[in-house]
């Protein structure tokens, strides 16, 4: 008799309880009314809930809502019912209740249920959909409605979309029908009247300015409550708007006493109006005369707001939804009716035995001795005669390769840190063979060192897999990067948050222009992809194989605030376990960067090393560099059926592949130029607006392709099994067709050939060289292609071969061939969450500059571990674990369109004076002197630097069973203080950088005893301190290490990688490594100070100045202890006696005496000065 409601929408969002109600489930009270109007209850009956909706004939309660958890009740004294999970992670965002059963509408989900929670359907949507509210049209048909651009129409007997309404107001939340209009509510305060038949919008009031709050409509009146603007913020509206449907106008608003929040109309003598705030007010009127203070109620609320109300269907009965997960029940009488004709309700039958355990069959660790047997004096079929049974002992199963691999052998025991993949002392019965694990993806990750061979099958090949870095004590001094790199070729590190574009950002630094435009482009924005990505390309040509890392390009990244709408900047969380779909991610960051490339690089003009050898500018104004390289220019023809036609250009900088309906059997052979050219000049019918027929029509739409660019790139789009299959089977018809042309033989699927066949054909006797077998399988996309724009500006596109040349007939300026350049791929591999890699042909540019010879190569990047491989393996996807996403073809020869000159834009006025970001930075504050125009430096000359950071994550280890402790994840550093001091002329030991980095990231340490800095020294708003951006100070260290400057310094290493830079070795004169024995422990630079230059400096904190003129000390000592030319064994007589010295204080420098060190007073003079 009872049943369930929810409501829906942006100003009326589903609950989400935390727990249970403080009061007892047990005790319902129901509160006996003679009119809703005059008295009140005082104590409602309080149930756990959080929506619910009213049911029909049966009489059943309502589910009610918790988290994606449906629970129903029975009867006026709310007696549970049935109890069910709806949705494992979306919450329920309305109800709607059927002859058979309860239709439940989540986010993306439309799922019909029993009344005992058997599900009769599950109607999956679009992942992009957001869905609000559904409204049942009749028996068989629904509309669904959420906050986008579209209403979807339902049929409930076939579970299929029948229409697509297209609305003009997106964000639809509620939705009523009355026998002349659908009501639509929408987010911006707006109601709109909808034809029944066609949806089109007959009417529109604009009821609040805020957002719609609720509304009802009953005979000729609708009336709405919500939010006014006000203020910069939301009001809620004290009148309620009153329609008149006849008239189609507003009539006198009502004045309520309360903040309505919802209201319905409880027609039963006369259409009174039920109205309710969310403090738990109620008040009843008329909704054309006044409303009376008198008519106002309170409901008791266990929570402090209302948060859902409804109707009974025979309107005897109100139901209120509290915020502590409370449902409270008004009615007229103790038995009271919810429906008017309700039919029998279906209870579970009662357990005709004892209470058992329950047993669930899932789990290998049940004991089978819970399972009740029956007393019987027969003999059991288990039974078994001696004779006919043989005891076989369980055989003992294998041990975890992770505690193998962890283990610690102290004599002849082993300790090994619990894996916790089983419960201790117990086995399961069942024990899998080996043989079945080739599809059970629950074992333990791969070793981080990656160099174990796990004994069982694994089905993604090692290479492809996710590589991690192990951390030792020493960081990552001691990992060998080589083992996975055996190139000169630099690698990117994957441990920095969204580092999942590692491989397109090598894609992009492989193509030969884009990398030449970056490099060359410098701008005065702070945060630039373009720069960013300059700086980080020009570390990639420095590096000979040393991975780099992308920290201050990815750091850019996550500022701009598009990447976070689309999507593209994860947590932690997400890509550590693989929630998110990396395939379509990364194809979305490649629309994103060459977008937002386009954007940074238009806003300046281009370089002149972009100006073509053809006298044509590359870099015209309104154009970019990436315009021109992967622009294509698009005519877009809509035709109505009434004949109007509309054409307008646009321009698109990649193309995403659109694949046929696979309904057909058997599936139709396609090859893949067939397929570009259908996703190219794409033709879809959809309703769009014609200004003829001046309202949406069903409407054809074409698009031509005006010129062709000079990189194509092509979104593969595969984000379902559906077109998993499509390329799946497309790849079995190339390599039938192959093996065809190969031996004359028709392989079919499930035909048998013979050992001899198989021989012929690897073996053919036409003697040409033809790939093996294996290099033929899972391939559909050609090495090459061939377009061609006809006069009549008809798009041609044909498969072509790497070796074929176009013909003489051919006119080059029209007829392109593209070569396959890149290919990404997403690696499906549930163990470690996924992966993304990229297949690259680097170029011969790239082969001179690094190995000094001239040929192209195909690359496997993952991450820091790049492999070559073979040609054929670039374009092999084997669809069960790696999925093709991106594919780059470049024109052939593109590069020798252009002069490809990189000219260094970073110039010497960078290190001139600067303004400071800081507000009370004064000039008496400066702890520096810049660099005149006669002090500039040149190469081979000496600047002291040190840098202090601040850490904005954490660390993440472990602690093993051994006691030594495992890193898991190193803590995320970031730069605060870079200092640059003088090493030679009259101002030596004179800092001319000392720059405090701003950051907008928020820092969980300063390191202030380590560091020096304090809260408020790099926020701009209170800081004294010299204040600069970190792009601002990097551009000053890179025009020193393109100078070619030789740093003098302690512990650089780490310096320069936290402020990403590669310096060339030699340029790097480190003071840790120059006082160190080998296999020996590092020495600190307080206790060198003290030792070699009686020096007391790091007293309280660190001072990164005193640290950079110690360490141009330090290196003056040690040129002075190891001239050239002096014998090797003095100074290793030095160095022994400094360890000698630093065992016996334990590598303590010792207190200091009553009077300072002589040298400590008086090291640099010119520093007074300051």
């Amino acid at each position: 008799m009872l049943g369930v409601f929810i409501y829906p929408g942006e100003s009326l969002s589903c609950l989400s309880w935390l727990g249970a109600p403080r009061s007892a489930r047990n005790a319902p009270v129901t509160w006996k009314i003679r009119d809703l109007a005059e008295d009140k209850p005082t104590l409602s009956c309080v149930t756990p809930t959080r929506t619910w909706s009213c049911d029909i004939p049966v009489p059943h309660p309502c589910p009610l809502s918790f988290q994606g958890h449906a629970t129903s009740f029975f009867g006026p004294t709310l007696e549970r019912y049935s109890s069910f999970q709806v949705n494992s992670s979306d919450d329920i965002r309305q109800i709607q209740s059927l002859e058979n059963g309860v239709l439940f509408l989540t986010k993306t989900n439309l799922k019909y249920l029993s009344r005992g929670g058997l599900i009769i359907f599950d109607y999956l949507m679009d992942e992009s959909e957001d869905m609000h509210s559904l409204l049942l049209t009749d028996n068989n048909t629904l509309l669904v409605a959420g906050l986008q651009n579209h209403v979807l129409e339902m049929d409930l007997n076939t579970v299929q979309e029948t229409q697509k309404y297209t609305v003009e107001v997106p964000g639809i939340t509620i939705m009523r029908q009355s026998n002349r209009f659908f009501f639509c509510g929408h987010t911006s305060g707006k109601v709109s009247l909808r034809d029944l038949r066609t949806f089109v919008v007959e009417h529109e009031f604009d009821a609040h300015s805020g957002s719609l709050s609720d509304f009802d409509v009953h005979g000729n009146l609708l009336v709405t409550c919500g939010f006014s603007s006000r203020m910069n913020g939301l009001a809620c509206d004290r009148f309620l708007k009153v329609y008149d449907l006849r008239m189609m106008r507003a009539t006198t608003p009502l004045q309520v006493h309360i903040d309505p929040f919802f209201l319905r109309f409880i027609p039963t003598y006369t259409s009174r109006l039920a109205i309710i705030s969310q403090t738990g007010q109620c008040q009843f009127c008329e909704p054309t005369g006044l409303a009376n203070p008198a008519d106002i109620f309170h409901v008791n609320t266990v929570g402090p707001l209302i948060m859902t109300f409804d109707v009974s269907a025979s309107k005897q009965a109100l139901a209120f939804g509290d915020s502590e997960g409370c449902v409270h029940l008004w009615a007229d009488s103790p038995e009271v009716t919810f429906n008017a004709y309700s039919r029998e309700t279906d209870f579970a039958l009662p357990c005709m035995v004892d209470t058992l355990p329950h047993l669930d069959w899932n789990q290998d660790l049940v004991p089978l001795s819970l399972i009740p047997v029956p007393l019987t004096s027969d003999a059991l079929l288990s039974d078994w005669p001696a004779a006919n049974s043989a005891p076989a002992p369980r055989r003992a199963p294998p041990v975890d390769p992770e505690i193998l691999r962890t283990m610690k052998k102290v004599g002849f025991i082993g300790y090994a840190p619990n894996p916790r993949t089983k419960l201790r002392n117990q086995i399961p019965y069942r024990l899998k063979e080996m043989d079945n694990e080739f599809d059970n993806f629950s074992q333990v990750p791969e070793s981080p060192i990656g160099r174990e061979e796990e004994p069982h099958l694994y089905r993604v090949a090692k290479k492809y897999r996710k590589v991690t870095i192990k951390y030792s004590k020493l960081g990552l001094e001691d990992f060998d990067f080589k083992h996975y790199n055996k190139t000169l070729f630099a690698g990117l590190e994957p441990h920095i948050p969204n580092a999942y574009c590692n491989c397109m950002i090598q894609v992009l630094y492989f193509l030969e222009p884009v990398r030449c435009l970056v490099q060359n482009h410098l701008c005065q924005k702070e945060f630039c992809l373009g720069c960013e990505l300059g700086l980080l390309f020009h570390m990639l040509d420095l590096s000979r194989g040393d991975p780099c890392q992308g920290s201050n390009f990815l750091r850019a990244f996550r500022t701009i605030p598009e990447a976070s709408a689309l999507g593209l900047i994860l947590a932690d969380s997400d890509e550590a376990t693989g929630k998110v779909n990396l395939g379509r991610l990364i194809q979305s960051w490649n629309r994103f960067i060459l977008t937002q490339l386009h954007q940074e690089t238009q806003e300046q003009e281009a370089p002149q090393a972009y100006r073509g050898a053809g006298g044509s500018s590359f870099g015209s104004s309104g154009d970019s560099v990436i315009g021109q390289l992967f622009s294509c220019e698009m005519e877009n023809c809509s035709m109505c059926r009434c004949g109007k036609e509309t054409v307008r250009v646009s321009s698109t900088l990649l193309f995403t592949l659109s694949y046929p309906d696979s309904t057909e059997k058997p599936a139709k052979d396609y090859e893949f130029a067939q397929i570009l050219k259908r996703s190219i000049c794409l033709e879809q019918n959809t309703q769009a607006w014609c200004e003829n027929c001046e309202k949406y029509q069903p409407t054809v739409q074409t698009r031509n392709i005006r010129c062709l660019p000079d990189v194509l790139v092509i979104n593969c789009e595969v984000n379902s099994s559906k077109e998993a299959d499509f390329w799946k089977t497309q790849a079995e018809y190339s390599f039938q067709k192959a093996m065809m042309k190969r031996g004359g033989f028709d392989i079919t699927k499930g035909k048998e050939i013979s050992l001899g066949d198989w021989k012929d054909l690897g073996n053919p006797d036409t003697g040409h060289s033809y790939p093996s077998v294996e290099e033929l399988k899972n391939i559909w996309i050609p090495h090459a292609i061939k377009m061609r724009l006809t006069k009549s500006k008809e798009l041609d596109v044909s498969n072509w071969s790497e070796t074929d040349e176009l013909s003489p007939t051919d006119d080059p300026e029209s007829v392109y061939i593209y070569d396959l350049m890149a290919t990404v791929v997403h690696i499906l591999d549930s163990r470690t969450g996924g992966s993304l890699v990229g297949h690259i042909k680097v170029g011969e540019t790239y082969h001179q500059r690094k190995e000094g010879v001239t040929h192209q190569q195909w690359y496997l990047f993952n991450d820091f571990l790049i492999e070559p491989v073979d040609k054929c393996e670039a374009v092999q996807f084997d669809m069960s674990w790696k999925v093709p996403a991106i594919l780059y073809y470049a024109r052939r020869n593109l590069n020798a369109k252009y002069n490809l000159v990189i000219k260094n834009p970073i110039e010497a006025n960078v290190l001139l004076a600067e303004a400071s970001l800081a507000r009370k930075q004064r000039k008496c504050h400066a702890t520096f002197i810049p660099l005149m125009l006669n002090e500039m430096p040149q190469a081979g000359d000496l600047v002291g630097l040190d840098a202090e950071f601040v850490t904005l994550n954490e660390e993440e280890a472990e602690l093993r069973s051994d006691g030594t402790k495992s890193t898991i994840k190193p803590s995320q550093m970031s730069v605060a203080r870079i200092t640059c001091v003088r090493g030679q002329g009259p101002n030596e030991g004179v800092p001319f950088i000392d720059d405090y980095i701003s950051t907008q990231e928020q820092v969980v340490d300063y390191l202030t005893q380590y560091s020096g800095i304090k809260p408020g020294d790099l926020d701009a708003k209170i800081s004294s301190k010299h204040l600069t951006t970190l792009k601002s100070t990097y551009l000053k260290l890179r025009f020193l290490i393109d100078v070619g400057v030789k740093f003098v310094g302690h512990g650089l290493q780490k310096d320069f990688r936290v402020i990403n830079l590669m310096v060339p070795k030699d340029q790097v004169i480190d003071t840790v490594y120059l006082f160190h024995i080998p296999r020996k422990r590092m020495i600190s630079l307080r206790f060198l100070a003290w030792y070699f230059l009686d020096l007391k400096i790091q007293g309280e904190t660190h001072d990164s100045i005193e640290d950079a003129r110690t360490a141009l000390q330090l290196y003056r000592k040690y040129l002075e202890l190891s001239p050239q030319g002096a014998e090797p064994e003095e100074f290793r007589k030095v160095l022994k006696g400094l360890y000698e010295k630093g065992r016996k204080l334990d590598w303590k420098v010792p207190e200091p005496d009553s009077q300072s060190s002589p040298k400590h007073g008086a090291v640099f003079p010119p520093v007074l000065a300051l």
